[in-house]
């Protein structure tokens, strides 16, 4: 996103701020392209993964499919200055009484403890029907619906893995391949184990076994997968 389309709260509050805002979601952060290809899904009985919406999806999402709570996996810059999308999505949450969540999950990051054990607490106490979004619904979105699935649905880890398909525009491949990798590690080890992969051995594997530098260390992109990631889809 280009320093142009940053901005503090109290730009958002001038005219020329709301335009930049604006400029901010459709140029900046390709919104244009979402207008025609709509990469929302609902992954259980309310509960949806999508992209970075414009205030007329989130009335939407409120309207016709009841969202109570938002949670963008985009999170929020380490700044007082942040995207003028996020300030409209944050207004669009008010006015449609839509409980608004930063969150921030990585697409090129091995998921930390702290995410994973947060977010899966965060499932717990929110509430329902949910939309979670990052900017493309791809690969954060992946991510955290894989985990959701996983440890909040109870759904076996295989199945809970199909969230995170080429299907939702992920692409394994690339630098966020990094994410199958990281679920493909902790297979290893319960095959190891001659363990089931069930939440509660994930769960201890994290707390005590996982190394997020050495699967980090571990993982390489194919040059043709980092090209459609970093180059073409410019994935966050």
């Amino acid at each position: 996103m280009s320093k142009k389309y940053l901005m503090t709260r109290e730009d958002f509050a001038t005219q020329e701020g709301r335009k930049r805002a604006w400029r901010s979601l459709y140029f900046g952060d390709h919104h244009f392209l979402r207008e025609v290809y709509d990469n929302s899904h609902e992954i259980a009985p309310g509960v949806w993964r999508s992209f970075q919406p414009s205030p007329k999806q989130m009335k939407k999402w409120a309207v016709a499919k009841g969202i109570k709570t938002v949670i963008n996996l985009r999170g929020l810059r380490n700044s007082v200055e942040q995207s003028g999308f996020h300030f409209l999505e944050e207004e669009a949450a008010e006015e449609n009484n839509i409980k608004f969540i930063n969150f921030r999950a990585y697409s090129r990051e091995a998921p930390s403890k702290e995410f994973i054990f947060g977010l899966r607490d965060l499932f717990e106490q929110i509430e329902y029907p949910i939309m979670m979004h990052c900017k493309s619904g791809a690969d954060r979105a992946g991510v955290a619906s894989t985990l959701y699935m996983f440890l909040h649905e109870g759904e076996h880890l295989d199945v809970a893995l199909e969230q995170l398909k080429f299907k939702y525009g992920h692409v394994k491949h690339g630098k966020t391949g990094i994410i199958d990798h990281f679920f493909e590690v902790y297979k290893d080890y319960a095959k190891a184990e001659g363990a089931d992969p069930t939440q509660a051995h994930f769960l201890n594997w994290v707390e005590n076994v996982y190394d997020e530098k050495a699967v980090k260390e571990s993982f390489k992109p194919t040059w043709l997968g980092g090209l459609i990631t970093e180059k073409i889809l410019r994935r966050e």
